[in-house]
């Protein structure tokens, strides 16, 4: 199972490049996993027209974004339990209230955004992952997503970087 991971699309009014990308990463992945700040409902239509997304709402997705997605979900992929969460919060940072959201959920593997700041590491034996954005890099020097893939009960995550 290879999985492309997204996140804090912030979307405007010229989607272009950031559709491109979803086409191509439908091409090459099975499944499509956007933890939210979308801003924009084209970018959740864009990517419902593919059968295999699943996202979340962020703290900047209002009304009809809300109304479509969750605020958080556990997925099981491979036999791997994925929690997916924004990442937003008011006491803790991203990464510490992304852990603390799944701490009764015994998951493997947590997937959040929230900071634009691409992560990979592991947290109590979680395997933590924040994928940035794709396009609003905010302070990054880089755009960026995840890959993850899951085969034979074997992980392997590659942060994608580009200009």
């Amino acid at each position: 199972m290879k999985i492309a991971i997204l996140s804090d699309t912030h979307a405007k009014k010229h989607s272009d490049k950031l559709f491109e990308l979803i086409d191509n990463l439908y091409v090459e992945s099975d499944m499509i996993i956007h933890a939210g700040d979308y801003i924009s409902n084209s970018v959740v239509s864009k990517l419902k027209e593919h059968k295999n997304f699943v996202g979340v709402w962020g703290n900047n997705d209002k009304g009809s974004i809300r109304n479509l997605l969750k605020e958080k979900i556990i997925l099981t992929i491979e036999g791997y339990k994925i929690g997916l969460y924004h990442g937003h919060g008011n006491s803790k940072t991203t990464l510490n209230t992304a852990y603390d959201k799944f701490s009764a959920d015994k998951v493997d593997i947590i997937i959040f955004g929230h900071s634009h700041q691409p992560l990979v590491l592991t947290k109590n034996k979680i395997l933590m992952i924040n994928p940035g954005s794709p396009s609003c890099k905010r302070r990054e020097l880089w755009y960026s997503y995840v890959i993850l893939e899951i085969q034979n009960k074997k992980i392997s995550v590659q942060l994608k970087l580009f200009k």
